[in-house]
């Protein structure tokens, strides 16, 4: 099974991507790991990547690419992959389909959960971190224990004006892939709206379908 997860930011795809790679036995590729993983590395990708984050530079889409490349090749992506973060603008998205076409794969659905905008705000500035164990609460979906709660920070990132920012950058990059990939018969649009269960199961009638 090979699939893009497409969301804006709180849409809760880390959540519903868990149940996904566990049910297809896949894995969850983002280019926050890829990045990690090959920075670890020694390879020359690897190098090359350190010149970027060492001197607080972006890297460029052409070293992304190729590291994306690289990892779908490796031998846990034989029976799919879950892309998350990847492709975020459609030229991305076009060097993907050439890659899947160099390498006679093809991609099975681009799944897309869609969320009101005042639901995602809720979403995100309700969240609240453990900083002992990393755990993530809500203050209205998922409340700490009253043990917990006094230790728990509201991250910088999660707030408004942090996400006005993030959805802004959303919009104008990643939201093109909506059509895109609409046009090519592929996406698959998800209500993300109600329990982390009823979401799972729209998701999965997707497959069943």
């Amino acid at each position: 099974m090979e699939l893009i997860f497409l969301g804006p930011p709180g849409a809760g795809k880390g959540t519903q991507a868990m149940a996904i790679v566990e049910k297809f036995g896949i894995p969850q590729i983002s280019t926050g790991d890829i990045i990690r993983a090959t920075m670890r590395s020694d390879s020359p990708l690897g190098g090359e990547l350190r010149t970027y984050t060492d001197a607080g530079k972006l890297v460029p889409d052409e070293l992304v690419n190729r590291m994306v490349k690289e990892r779908l090749a490796a031998d846990d992506c034989k029976p799919g992959y879950l892309l998350d973060g990847y492709p975020r603008t459609v030229q991305q998205a076009e060097t993907l389909n050439g890659m899947l076409i160099q390498e006679q794969r093809a991609l099975d659905h681009v799944l897309f959960l869609e969320v009101d905008d005042a639901v995602l705000l809720e979403r995100v500035t309700g969240r609240r971190s453990d900083p002992t164990n990393g755990r993530v609460y809500h203050v209205k979906f998922d409340p700490p224990p009253a043990d917990v709660a006094e230790r728990l920070i509201h991250r910088a990132d999660d707030t408004e004006e942090v996400f006005g920012k993030r959805l802004a950058e959303y919009r104008e990059k990643t939201a093109p892939l909506v059509p895109y990939y609409e046009r090519k018969g592929l996406l698959r649009r998800v209500d993300g709206l109600g329990e982390i269960e009823e979401i799972q199961a729209r998701l999965f009638a997707i497959f069943e379908r």
